[in-house]
């Protein structure tokens, strides 16, 4: 697609959006599945359903504009999956304490690269007047928030001080 304003961003944004969601299923899945900490398990399977809604809401919209979703590969949520597989699935631990405490790391560091995609997407959508556009994308950028948050208080009272130990 040639990029010749803001609503061609837009679509991008979305398009990169939703393989972003697309490939960080997956291993949010497996980092649940890996987890130690029964808090940590469900924030991560809740995670993993938001990342369905949210790819759900991108299709939707891009659909919407006339566009096809799965014409955009995220190149960078390629990496950051490669590096959640890598550091929390495939390395060495001998404590599954400072595993939980690897798998928050990996997985919010896909949670803040998806929170900056969600961001730029509402203020596109607001930008071009796209109402319902925007608050379909302001509910997810506000779940992410709110995993992130989750997963934060999960690591600050639980996981960190279990994997001191």
């Amino acid at each position: 697609m040639t990029i010749g304003s803001l609503k061609d961003v837009y679509i991008d944004q979305l398009q990169d959006l939703y393989s972003a969601c697309n490939q960080s299923h997956p291993v949010t899945e497996a980092l649940a599945n890996a987890a130690k900490n029964e808090d940590l398990k469900s924030a991560l399977k809740a995670g993993a359903e938001g990342i369905q809604n949210g790819m759900a809401i991108a299709k939707e919209i891009v659909s919407a504009h006339g566009e096809d979703a799965t014409e955009e590969f995220c190149k960078g949520m390629e990496g950051l999956v490669k590096e959640a597989r890598a550091h929390s699935l495939e390395a060495d631990f001998s404590d599954q304490d400072a595993q939980d405490a690897m798998i928050i790391t990996q997985y919010q560091r896909m949670v803040h690269y998806a929170l900056a995609g969600w961001g730029c997407t509402v203020a596109f959508a607001k930008r071009l007047g796209l109402k319902e556009d925007a608050a379909k994308l302001q509910k997810c950028l506000d779940k992410t928030y709110d995993g992130d948050r989750r997963m934060t208080k999960i690591a600050e009272i639980d996981v960190n001080a279990d994997a001191v130990s």
